[in-house]
């Protein structure tokens, strides 16, 4: 196991979703719940496999950024096998490359960075949005181990306070996880908000996963500073625009002093269906 103490895998928990399998040197297994569209949720696959990565890095070094490319939908019906490659040692960062596997062959691959704390200049240039309300504060929606509260939702934006609903600790690497598991949740919302077609499938359907095929392709997120324990955090994700049936979102996550604690990009497929 990655940590003696956590309990073994299971979907009743992140904490146990988390507790991946050694198997091998450097290969782990993950399991993951059944999901109403039939596919494991993409911010699943990317938390066990920074998780997988992290059990073969130092205590002493942190993710401060990870990219991540969407293979093919995993199925809940098998275990995922993560394996690790240790591309790189250094000093001040270690790189590791993650291929998670199905029986169908590979359905992610991940490259994470992980450095060591460094005492340099400090300088955030971007605000907390004004429009959001208090912390935890909006219209609840929360869904399988994610808490959500939509604080502000437009035209090619999504504002939305999420948190894993379950008390991590002040452990950094399973406050990172629960960042990379919930990050995968609000992208789609701006870039499906942009389409032509919006007002017509959100006045007759309510969803857009009811008239269109959507599924993340790529995913990456920039740690910059530490993460608060257990908060709530705030995605505030706008749209780049819709082409060649992709559409492309950027998002800033603050903690709830204002601090901007992490910058998420997804690329996803967004393609009409047949009527």
């Amino acid at each position: 196991m990655i940590q003696d103490d956590e309990p073994t895998p299971s979907a009743t928990n992140f904490i146990s979703l988390m507790a991946l399998e050694s198997i091998d040197q450097d290969t782990y297994l993950g399991v993951s719940p059944e999901y109403p569209w039939g596919r494991v949720y993409g911010g699943l696959v990317v938390a066990q496999g920074l998780r997988a990565a992290l059990a073969t890095v130092g205590d002493d070094y942190l993710v401060h950024s990870l990219h991540a490319y969407f293979i093919r939908g995993g199925t809940s019906d098998e275990p995922i096998r993560y394996e690790v490659d240790r591309i790189r040692n250094g000093r001040s960062f270690v790189t590791r490359r993650v291929v998670a596997h199905q029986s169908d062959g590979a359905i992610l691959n991940l490259s994470c960075s992980f450095q060591t704390s460094e005492k340099e200049a400090d300088v955030q240039e971007s605000a907390m949005p004004t429009d959001v309300g208090e912390p935890g504060s909006g219209n609840v929606e929360d869904w399988d181990l994610i808490g959500r509260r939509v604080a502000h939702q437009s035209t090619g934006r999504s504002a939305i306070w999420l948190r894993v609903l379950q008390d991590l600790g002040d452990h950094p690497s399973l406050q990172a996880c629960a960042l990379a598991y919930a990050s995968d949740d609000i992208p789609t919302d701006a870039i499906a908000s942009t389409h032509p077609e919006k007002k017509d499938f959100l006045e007759h359907s309510g969803s857009p996963f009811d008239e269109f095929f959507t599924t993340s392709l790529d995913h990456a997120i920039w740690f910059h500073r530490p993460l608060p324990t257990d908060q709530w955090l705030l995605h505030d994700h706008r749209s780049h625009g819709l082409a060649n049936a992709r559409g492309l979102a950027v998002g800033e996550v603050f903690a709830p002093s204002g601090v901007h604690v992490a910058t998420v990009a997804q690329e996803i497929l967004f393609r009409e269906l047949a009527r």
